[in-house]
């Protein structure tokens, strides 16, 4: 037996029966097929940021290559072990002059677990990370390795790209990536009311807009990220420091410790906290300002509705919250993309606003979420592959048209059902072939 496994909340926690350290491909194919042999299901592992059960190992844990000397750089494409996270992708590509288009607010992911989550970032005019994979490296349930592109394998290749982990164990990814950019950053605290109603002129104006809205107030949070040239105003480390340590998480930890003894307090921290989120005006390296260290740890539900149901999906949400967030002190989170054309992607097809609910972890959420979700889901919402909700394959399967597709490729590259796990059985279905 091996030490037990948990991710980074603490919500889901398992012991696997082995855990296996890849360092290339021809490990991973082994690994796979030993577990075949000992009729043992296999999860790779991540980096545990998923709230849902989605990366849970209850067999073998399989750690995929993760060796930042293996990452290279074939003109604006970076090939990169699949365990690499984006922590170190990111600074690896700023020192070769590159970046990533579009991160989420944090970069603790691996490469592979971003992807196949769909870690998607904001922006009205950019798609989620999963947009930018031009091939991929997958051993499937039989211990065969396929290279998967454009043009090998392509209706694999589309279905893949946000896969789950549920048709295979990715080895290597390779994105697309441009030029090494700044961002201008602008955060300030707004009337709510003003945020909502300007919110598609701020989204047209912007390259990256989101808000933060604190339950029981009237204020947002407004975050802007323009690309620019400039290199000022910067943020120096003692305003990193206060705004990312002091602020972010020290301050923001002590105030979830006195929200849960004396929840009547909450909504007076809340306003106290949208003023203080508020970091100013600086330009920094683009990494630098899309994420953000998560020290204080959550729980959270994201849901993807229709760009044009927002204003009636915030206003439910808002309900909701005042019936039932009485002792939460964590923002609402409200992010716009682009949409894209990746089968399982929670963007496929649409043009997407994303509103994401916390509640500190340990604390009781299951009524909160529940209202939010029942508001969330009847306007067409996906919930977020990564984070916590309660749909199942019927319920999932008429808000993807290419579900069923999805679900065939599954059968065909894991007919054994090595890779499923009490997750994916719930979101997908049971294959009907399954051995394991």
């Amino acid at each position: 037996m091996t030490d037990r496994w948990r991710n980074w909340a603490g919500n889901q926690r398992t012991r696997p029966i082995r855990t296996v350290h890849a360092r290339d491909a021809d490990d991973v194919v082994r690994a796979v097929r030993d577990a075949a042999e000992g009729d043992l299901r296999v999860r790779p592992l991540g980096s545990g940021h998923s709230f849902t059960g989605i990366g849970v190992p209850d067999g073998v844990a399989l750690a995929v290559p993760a060796d930042p000397a293996a990452i290279r750089l074939d003109g604006g494409l970076v090939t990169v072990p699949a365990g690499v996270t984006l922590h170190t992708l990111n600074r690896w590509l700023w020192a070769h002059g590159r970046a990533l288009p579009n991160l989420g607010d944090i970069e603790a992911q691996t490469v592979a677990g971003a992807i196949s989550t769909g870690t998607h970032g904001t922006g009205a005019g950019y798609r989620g990370i999963a947009d930018g994979v031009r091939r991929l490296r997958l051993v499937d349930g039989l211990g065969e390795l396929h290279e998967l592109g454009p043009a090998a394998h392509p209706d694999l290749f589309d279905l893949a790209r946000v896969g789950l982990g549920a048709l295979g164990v990715l080895v290597e990814v390779t994105l697309a990536t441009v030029p090494a950019f700044h961002l201008h950053a602008r955060e300030s605290a707004r009337p709510l009311a003003e945020v909502l109603d300007g919110l598609d002129d701020l989204a047209a104006g912007h390259d990256h807009v989101e808000f933060y809205w604190f339950p029981h107030t009237t204020t947002a949070v407004l975050k802007t990220n323009d690309r620019t040239e400039r290199r000022s105003p910067g943020r120096g480390r003692v305003a990193a420091l206060v705004g990312d340590e002091v602020l972010g998480n020290g301050a923001f930890g002590l105030v979830q410790r006195v929200a849960a003894l004396a929840p009547p307090l909450v909504p007076r921290l809340n306003r106290v906290m949208a003023g203080q989120m508020a970091a100013g005006e600086y330009v920094a390296p683009s990494y630098a300002v899309f994420c953000s260290p998560r020290r204080v740890r959550f729980l959270e539900m994201e849901y993807a509705v229709p760009r044009a149901a927002l204003p009636e999906a915030f206003a439910g949400l808002r309900a909701a919250a005042a019936r039932h967030a009485h002792d939460v002190a964590f923002p609402v989170e409200v992010r716009i993309l682009r949409g894209d054309d990746i089968a399982l992607s929670t963007a496929y097809g649409r043009d997407t606003a994303y509103l994401a609910v916390h509640v500190h972890s340990g604390r009781p959420h299951e009524a909160y979420f529940g209202a939010v979700e029942s508001v969330l889901s009847a306007l067409d919402g996906r919930p977020h592959w990564g984070k916590l909700h309660t749909r199942t394959a019927e319920q999932l399967r008429p808000r993807y048209p290419r579900f069923d597709a999805f679900v065939a490729a599954r059968d065909r590259l894991d007919p054994a059902g090595r890779f499923r796990n009490p997750y994916l059985d719930r979101v997908l279905g049971v294959p009907c072939t399954s051995t394991t």
